[in-house]
């Protein structure tokens, strides 16, 4: 089995050829996304014991670094719960089998991961969802204590799930309490949302505000009113977390596409179902204009090629509207050996790679998620370790930022 596995390593280095040491950045974020809602990547779903679930966070923090890895995004606030001691949220379901319930014996999953990754000269990303509050109505363990309890006027249904209503402002401000409490608590690197704003549109269903709009009294049309309503969070977390830590990233990781060219000029060559701007409300590119997040992880999880959204496209678009900000472009390597010929491919990823390096405005990979590299996917891993990411990188600066002091450096 070693001799095929080497052969097949090979074989992958021989379709796009070997990098030379000139062509290895100094400077790349690589970064790997570890899910936790529905213990997709970690922790294992019904371990709870907690020498077990560190166990595999250290096997996996291992496998990334040797893969080349210089950061983490883990999710710590799915559905607003927490994977941490938090004054505010219950201790997740994911984490222990029941929401509210500790870890026993106790022991703070957040900050044993922190330390871990820097460990290892890992960035810690704590990633947050901002409006998911139940993310299976009648399926989800919900504690006492759970906000939609506590304030069941702040939330909203919509296919099966409750989230937080993004125009209440009583809500805005509880979920930027949340976010700042653990800027201040922890150690974190940045804080990172993914792409669940308003949520992704159900045919034949219409997210239910439209009372919240009448009261609200807005001139705004509907859609320019969900857009400021989601501006008016980011804006107000870009502001909290500057405040607590000036040298904390903020960064969001939004869908592939933020407008289709026949919908705008300033759109990219695309044919997407939904888009960030006119479906789920989020102006990626005025908060990157504004200054108001530091990085965009665009999710181009589709092929080099695609006909609808193809990523060699997509990959240029964004660098040319980064404004200045970080671009780290999601790749969805979960993909590897689906039906379609491009993700048999083994040259897929390292071609997406040398396309991403070709551009000047982009500064790196995000890669979903975590437990896809268990499996080596086509030999991905091996292609990863013994040729693009052979060496390792420093996180790219951000110039707009103070430099962080570490006790180290002191």
């Amino acid at each position: 089995m070693k001799l095929i596995v080497c052969a097949f390593a090979a074989l992958c280095l021989s379709f796009a050829g070997p990098v030379t040491h000139a062509q290895l950045p100094a400077y790349e974020f690589r970064g790997v996304w570890i899910a936790t809602v529905d213990n997709i990547d970690w922790p294992p779903r019904n371990v709870s014991d907690p020498e077990l679930q560190r166990a595999e966070y250290i096997r996996q923090l291992d496998m990334h670094k040797r893969n080349g890895m210089n950061a983490v995004i883990v999710q710590v606030r799915p559905a607003a719960d927490a994977f941490y001691p938090s004054q505010y949220e219950p201790w997740s379901q994911w984490l222990t089998g029941k929401q509210g319930q500790p870890p026993v014996p106790f022991y703070d999953p957040l900050e044993f991961m922190i330390k871990e990754a820097h460990k290892r000269g890992m960035e810690f990303h704590a990633w947050c969802n901002p409006y998911r509050a139940d993310f299976k109505i009648g399926g989800s363990s919900i504690a006492p204590t759970h906000l939609t309890k506590l304030k069941p006027n702040w939330f909203l249904d919509y296919g099966g799930k409750r989230y937080f209503d993004p125009s209440n402002n009583d809500a805005q401000n509880f979920v930027v309490t949340v976010v700042a409490d653990i800027v201040k608590r922890y150690d974190v690197d940045a804080i990172h949302m993914d792409d669940y704003f308003y949520p992704y549109r159900i045919a034949g269903q219409e997210f239910p505000d439209g009372a919240a709009y009448m009261k609200s009294g807005s001139t705004l049309s509907k859609d320019d009113w969900r857009r400021a309503n989601v501006d008016s969070i980011i804006r107000k977390l870009d502001s909290a977390i500057k405040k607590e830590k000036p040298f904390c990233k903020f960064g969001i990781s939004p869908f592939g596409v933020w407008r289709n060219g026949d919908k705008d000029p300033m759109g990219s060559d695309s044919k997407a179902g939904q888009t960030n701007y006119d479906d789920l409300y989020a102006d990626i590119l005025l908060w990157l204009r504004k200054g108001w997040i530091d990085y965009v992880a665009p999710q181009l999880y589709l092929e080099i090629g695609n006909k609808f959204i193809a990523y060699e496209k997509m990959v240029k678009w964004w660098a040319d509207h980064s404004y200045g900000r970080h671009v780290y472009i999601g790749h969805g390597i979960y993909r590897a050996g689906e039906k379609s010929a491009a993700w048999k491919n083994p040259e897929e990823l390292p071609r997406q790679i040398q396309l991403l390096r070709e551009e000047k405005n982009v500064q790196g990979s995000i890669y979903f998620s975590s437990k896809s590299f268990n499996r080596n996917p086509n030999g991905w891993n091996d292609s990863l370790q013994n040729n693009y990411y052979r060496l390792p990188a420093q996180i790219p600066p951000m110039p707009w930022l103070p430099q962080r002091v570490t006790p180290a450096a002191l």
